[in-house]
């Protein structure tokens, strides 16, 4: 009998994993009907190997597509200048190898009026000058540059939109969903406080 699938393999394989079942008809005598030769018998253990094989397909398939996209992406930044502020990409799989999707994000710590350029932030960690960010509360956002970065201030052009005290600056403002590789839009992260009376 030829070895059946019975759950996940090593997506490391060197050759085809999957042993097919060779199938025959049952024989019968033309003239009478009698059964001379019995042909395959259906078992559980066949109906499983397909499950199986044809999971083991998928599972494998949605891997080379990942190390593709991978590969496509690296591809496509090859010969850019290091440090290009412009410019991000994730495969959104979970993996950092090489490609990560830039997560610098902190708060505006004073409400802020339009045309403002200095901005008292939380942390100026992870932010240069001239890289682009992203400033956003419940209202509004903009993309804005950074010009010059000091001990708690970020610098940025005049910005278009007055914010309140809590706004965000981020490099990217999305949410990144690994099991189903996509990404969504972040959210101003408001915290929801109950309050108990105490008699």
């Amino acid at each position: 009998m030829n070895k059946l699938m019975t759950g996940e393999i090593p997506l490391n394989f060197k050759k085809n994993p999957y042993e097919r079942t060779q199938w025959h008809d049952d024989v019968k005598d033309p003239v009478t009907g009698e059964i001379i030769d019995d042909g395959t018998p259906f078992m559980s253990e066949f109906a499983n190997n397909f499950e199986w094989g044809i999971f083991n397909a998928y599972r494998y398939m949605i891997e080379m597509y990942r190390q593709m996209e991978r590969m496509r992406v690296q591809m496509e930044l090859d010969g850019r200048v290091p440090g290009n502020s412009g410019t991000f990409a994730d495969t959104l799989d979970g993996s950092s190898n090489k490609i990560a999707l830039d997560k610098a994000l902190t708060d505006i710590i004073e409400a802020v009026a339009i045309g403002t350029t200095t901005l008292k932030v939380a942390s100026v960690d992870g932010f240069t000058p001239f890289s682009q960010v992203t400033i956003f509360d419940d209202e509004h956002y903009e993309d804005i540059v950074i010009t010059e970065i000091g001990t708690g201030t970020i610098k940025v052009q005049a910005l278009k939109n007055a914010y309140k005290k809590g706004a965000k600056m981020a490099r990217s403002n999305v949410s990144i969903d690994t099991v189903n590789a996509e990404m969504g839009v972040g959210d101003w992260q408001t915290i929801s406080v109950e309050l108990v009376e105490v008699v």
